[in-house]
């Protein structure tokens, strides 16, 4: 089987001073799950939006399906990021004068659609089929991150990439979402998650940890060692 991802020596550098990531590489297959962990500062977050093609390398290559991120134009870039990516964020990113509906609708408009009835659908899959008329302000904290999960599949992302998605979350809400997650992964998506939280972790196909920009293969877990080397 071809991996899904592919990050051949990823480095970014900030000002010349800081470097986020140091030569990294990693290979991610079809319908896998992995977790990336790591101290502050690490590199987790600047891995995910590298993957998201919401930010460029210093050097290095990445290919997600085949595709070279870095030879895409900036529209071409938004265009995979739309198509091809669910992304889920810690902070939720919500509209607060539309409705729940209307916030996962968002995602299809910038697709150029906008469709009531998948969008419905999407938050019955996450348990919101009540509270399609609730604003933001209406919801509680796990209400919230769940209407983000359904804003992210209503294009039918291959891969989701979620930044800590569970770190705002009470253990009762923490546990509803990793359900949906556990489906989604159930039915063959791709996810990537960067967490701070062992617990979570442990429930992904495979876990990685960071530390200054590099992979430290004696503690990455179910699945092939890994090195920042290739």
């Amino acid at each position: 089987m071809k991996p899904f991802i592919v990050l051949r020596d990823l480095t970014k550098d900030y000002n010349g001073k800081v470097r986020g990531l140091d030569g990294l590489c990693l290979e991610i297959y079809p319908g896998e799950w992995v977790a990336v962990m790591g101290p502050s500062g690490s590199g987790k977050t600047t891995l995910l939006n590298m993957i998201a093609a919401m930010d460029q390398p210093t050097a290095g290559s990445i290919y997600v399906n085949g595709v070279d991120l870095l030879s895409l134009t900036e529209e071409e870039r938004a265009r995979f990021r739309r198509e091809k990516a669910g992304l889920i964020f810690q902070q939720f990113h919500l509209i607060p004068y539309l409705t729940t509906i209307e916030n996962v609708m968002l995602a299809q408009y910038f697709h150029s659609m906008a469709d009531r009835e998948e969008a419905a659908h999407a938050l019955q899959e996450v348990g919101l089929g009540e509270r399609m008329r609730h604003y933001p302000s209406e919801l509680s904290g796990g209400e919230q991150q769940r209407v983000c999960i359904a804003r992210a599949l209503i294009n039918q992302p291959k891969i989701i990439l979620a930044d800590e998605p569970t770190g705002n979350l009470d253990a009762e809400n923490e546990k509803t979402v990793m359900g949906i997650f556990h489906r989604l992964h159930d039915a063959g998506h791709t996810l990537l998650f960067v967490t701070h939280d062992p617990q979570i972790g442990i429930q992904a196909d495979r876990t990685i940890e960071l530390e200054h920009g590099r992979i430290v293969p004696a503690l990455s877990t179910k699945g092939p060692v890994l090195s920042s080397f290739g």
